[in-house]
């Protein structure tokens, strides 16, 4: 395995929550813990209509998407794992594609693509397979574009607070 990583993962943009009900995640969610509701995002192929919330300010928002399916009995499911996936913020996702999946790391069908909050996206497969053996053992990963503003913060806090 390579160890000479072309590629940051910066941090935690994004913790996906499934239920049968958003309804029943916002009252936790908005109304007890005061996230703020900032977008919705529905789509038939995915099987999804979430509301977009949030955490924190500026480049270190962290997103929680409250799921539910738009069919209960279609796939994917989104309600059936109740921490459906969690979004890593990347400073280079093409970059990160290719040598993680030169590393054998398994992606989701679909490749990069524009996610719900409009950031280019891809999945890490929860489960590796013969050819492509390392996924995210049962957690679904999502990487994400950081935006520059994103990565510049991150930047100058790693420069305040190094390793």
């Amino acid at each position: 395995m390579s160890t000479q990583r072309p590629f940051k993962v910066l941090g935690v943009q994004q913790i996906a929550i499934g239920g049968p009900s958003k309804a029943r995640l916002k009252t936790l969610w908005v109304d007890l813990f005061g996230l703020e509701v900032t977008g919705n995002f529905v789509s038939e192929r995915e099987n999804v209509d979430e509301d977009i919330c949030a955490i924190g300010a500026g480049p270190f928002k962290v997103e929680v998407d409250l799921m539910q399916p738009v069919d209960p009995e279609k796939k994917p499911a989104v309600h059936t794992t109740p921490l459906n996936h969690i979004g890593l913020w990347v400073d280079d996702l093409p970059t990160a594609v290719q040598w993680l999946t030169a590393q054998g790391v398994r992606f989701a069908p679909g490749g990069i693509r524009k996610g719900a909050a409009g950031f280019d996206i891809t999945f890490i497969h929860p489960k590796g397979n013969e050819e492509l053996p390392i996924g995210g053992e049962g957690v679904l990963i999502e990487l994400v574009q950081a935006p520059p503003p994103v990565i510049e913060a991150f930047t100058a806090l790693a420069r305040v607070n190094p390793a």
